[in-house]
């Protein structure tokens, strides 16, 4: 009982902590910089939209705000089976903007790799449609493309309450954590995944997403990667998102990205192999996580059959600390204080991809969320 605590201990330990160590040390030892230079190749904007009457315009409005020339500019829009006035929004844009009105929903993979079809630009930008972007992003984005060791190029998303400032909860906090793995990432070779609202890549280096993926935030970069590319954080491309406030959304959200994980390896098994050029990083950042949830049961539970007063002792504080989650979970009021916030976000996160596991095993899974 004893050591099966402490090794699963050690592995979660690792994964939200020890890996971020290991990472540091290799940048101390060996940084991998990147060639930044003033570039301005042609690029094509790609966006997937279903259903976003309301955000496409303000959409549209911020990409007239770049700071990029816009004779250089290509923007590319799908309506995926959108039912509400997508369409008729994208058919009355400028020529520059290029509507992709599919009737029928296929889901987002099927929708991008139909506008990359469209897309002329040396340089493909993906974007969602919910975030504002930054004047300069598309320029910071390109700028890396300077360097010929670099495929592809994530921005970075920030999250922002209702007022507009930093978001300063647990689960802000937790994407700083997170944010801080992908600039070590960066640093020290390639990322194992981009941000899904601000990405770029060289054209020629595409590859059809399957239809049905949940991450082509993964399932892309990975690709990249595989061809011996770098894939490089870029925190001054910026994109902007308020985070979800509505109760359960931002647990869905989570479900659905981890279920997608799961689905990854389904669909490209070579991701396990040593045909992955990033194997050990996946799993230290991505795979790892998964298990996350069964390494805790098996501390409670092993904790609690040990036996001694030191490991009732252990036992008891995490029972302490999953009655704080409850506690946050059943009044909202108290998640001001951090420790409650904290104890929430975490088994909120890790009951997310306990579901997502559950999904993963049961064929359940949604294209569009």
């Amino acid at each position: 009982m004893k050591p099966a605590f402490w090794i699963c201990l050690a592995l979660t330990a690792y994964a939200y902590f020890g890996y971020a160590i290991c990472l540091w040390l290799i940048v101390r030892v060996r940084r991998r910089p990147v060639l930044q230079q003033p570039i301005t190749p042609t690029v094509s904007i790609i966006i997937a939209a279903r259903n976003e009457e309301r955000n496409l315009p303000i959409k549209l409005d911020n990409l007239q705000q770049l700071a990029y020339p816009k004779d250089r500019i290509q923007i590319v829009v799908v309506s995926d089976g959108s039912t509400d006035r997508t369409a008729s929004i994208l058919r009355e844009q400028p020529a520059h903007v290029v509507p992709v009105i599919l009737d029928e929903s296929h889901g987002k993979a099927s929708a991008l790799n139909a506008a990359v079809k469209q897309a002329t630009g040396e340089v493909l930008v993906f974007m969602d449609t919910r975030q504002t972007i930054d004047a300069n992003a598309v320029a910071e984005l390109v700028s890396c493309f300077a360097d010929r060791t670099i495929g592809a190029v994530s921005g970075e998303l920030l999250l922002e309450n209702a007022s507009g400032a930093p978001q300063t909860d647990a689960l802000g906090i937790y994407w700083k954590i997170e944010k801080v793995v992908r600039k070590l990432e960066s640093a020290s070779g390639s990322v194992v995944g981009v941000t899904g609202a601000i990405y770029a890549m060289r054209r020629e280096l595409y590859t059809d997403i399957p239809a049905g993926t949940l991450l082509d935030d993964v399932f892309v970069p990975m690709n990249v990667a595989r061809t011996g590319k770098r894939v490089i954080f870029q925190p001054t491309a910026i994109a902007r998102d308020r985070i979800f406030n509505e109760k359960g959304k931002e647990f869905s959200r989570k479900v659905r990205t981890l279920t997608g994980n799961y689905q990854l390896l389904k669909l490209a098994p070579w991701l396990l192999s040593p045909a992955n050029p990033l194997l050990f990083r996946l799993i230290s950042h991505k795979l790892l996580r998964l298990a996350v949830p069964l390494l805790l049961a098996v501390m409670l539970v092993t904790s609690g059959m040990a036996g001694g007063p030191f490991y009732k002792t252990l036992f008891w504080i995490q029972i302490f600390f999953y009655a704080l989650a409850v506690i946050g979970e059943l009044n909202s009021s108290v998640r001001k204080f951090k420790p409650i916030a904290i104890a929430n976000t975490f088994v909120m996160l890790n009951a997310a991809a306990a579901v997502a596991f559950y999904n993963f095993l049961t064929g359940r899974s949604k294209v569009w969320v």
